[in-house]
């Protein structure tokens, strides 16, 4: 479970979050990315050479808060810790597509997976350790 129940189902019906991770210099850089929810875990697609890469291969901290697409009032921030998965990337590129799409049996289409290797696509796996944010206004 990823913080509280209500937080939990909260994080499980939403798509986008915004995702920091820290500089060499400990500085905070952010971006938005659409995720999906694997077990307890977050996953989101990027990039090896990305800056959210990079940053993690120095430092696995990240924070995403997770938005309410409809009312922007409800929020669940998880502190956390990444890891970069760059081997079996097929099946979460799949959770995510579906998430993104809302499209809970989307498949990929021929030549997915080398698609995704042609461009350096890895997964970003959060391990949630702290879940915060109001989820009941509206």
């Amino acid at each position: 479970m990823i913080g509280s129940t209500e937080q939990d189902a909260f994080v499980r019906a939403m798509r986008w979050c915004s995702v920091t991770t820290l500089r060499k210099d400990g500085s905070p850089t952010s971006s938005v990315v659409f995720y999906a929810v694997e077990g307890d875990e977050l996953i989101f697609s990027t990039t090896a050479d990305r800056l959210k890469a990079r940053t993690l291969r120095h430092d696995p901290r990240i924070a995403l808060t997770v938005l309410d697409e409809g009312q922007p009032y409800r929020f669940v921030s998880i502190e956390g810790t990444a890891t970069i998965q760059d081997e079996g990337i097929v099946p979460g590129h799949v959770l995510v597509n579906r998430a993104m799409r809302g499209e809970p049996d989307w498949m990929p289409p021929e030549g997915f997976e080398e698609g995704l290797k042609a461009a350096g696509r890895v997964i970003i796996r959060v391990k949630p350790e702290r879940a915060s944010g109001v989820v009941r206004r509206g």
